[in-house]
């Protein structure tokens, strides 16, 4: 039987859908990541979402492409609007910016109190997302990191708890991601630091105060790369 066949940035946030739990993908694009599992016979059935009807007719063919129609619902929703509580234990939102993410978590607040894990891959503000995830209070437990076409997608999956992280680093790069010591972050880092180091070079031959505050900030993001290259100490 063939199969779909989907990015290593996708494979990798479906990877971390636990085994028998109905799913919900909002944003759901193509409709990739529920076709995926359901081939892998990871997840019994799931819910695809999407706030444009452009994206979810896409979905709904596929989904017909592969005879799925009775496993994947199609729902035209704004973040999880339409689902109901208790419908879904996994909710999938990839692909979008920090900020949008966290607006949907916050909206869907009451329904998401009963699902078992969510599953994130935010573009955008990741630190700050991760600080938010915190505060909501959900725990991260895994993260990983795909680089793909020169672009770096860190992920993470969350379950309500307390988040027991400690410093800021870990919030940058991910504490789960450090304390692994994943290859892609750690790859990421050098090639960030050295791009800085290049920068900060040039910028010390100016006095403009704009070259002046720029050069401060890039010392202190160098620093905190500093801090999260010592987890690989000793590889």
């Amino acid at each position: 039987m063939r199969e779909l066949q989907i990015s290593r940035r996708l494979k990798a946030v479906a990877g971390f859908v636990g085994k028998g739990c109905v799913l919900a993908d909002v944003g759901c694009d193509h409709g990739y990541i529920p076709i995926y599992l359901l081939q892998k016979e990871q997840i019994p059935k799931a819910i695809a979402m999407d706030v444009n009807e452009g994206p979810l007719l896409r979905a709904k063919a596929h989904i017909r492409e592969w005879g799925l129609e009775n496993y994947i619902e199609t729902r035209l929703s704004d973040g999880v609007q339409a689902l109901k509580r208790g419908e879904v234990q996994s909710v999938v939102i990839a692909g979008m910016g920090g900020p949008l993410m966290e607006k949907i978590l916050l909206e869907g607040r009451e329904v998401l109190l009963e699902i078992s894990e969510l599953i994130l891959q935010p573009q955008s503000e990741i630190a700050h997302f991760r600080k938010f995830l915190a505060q909501q209070g959900y725990r991260i437990v895994q993260e990983d990191m795909i680089e793909e076409e020169g672009k770096y997608y860190p992920m993470m999956k969350a379950v309500h708890g307390k988040m027991s992280w400690k410093t800021e680093v870990e919030y940058v790069y991910g504490g789960e991601l450090l304390r692994q010591k994943h290859p892609v972050l750690k790859q990421y880092l050098k090639g960030q630091q050295q791009k800085a180091e290049k920068l900060l070079e040039s910028l010390q031959k100016s006095e403009t105060e704009s070259a002046k505050k720029r050069t401060a900030e890039l010392q202190q993001e160098i620093a905190q790369r500093k801090e999260a290259l010592a987890y690989y100490e000793g590889e």
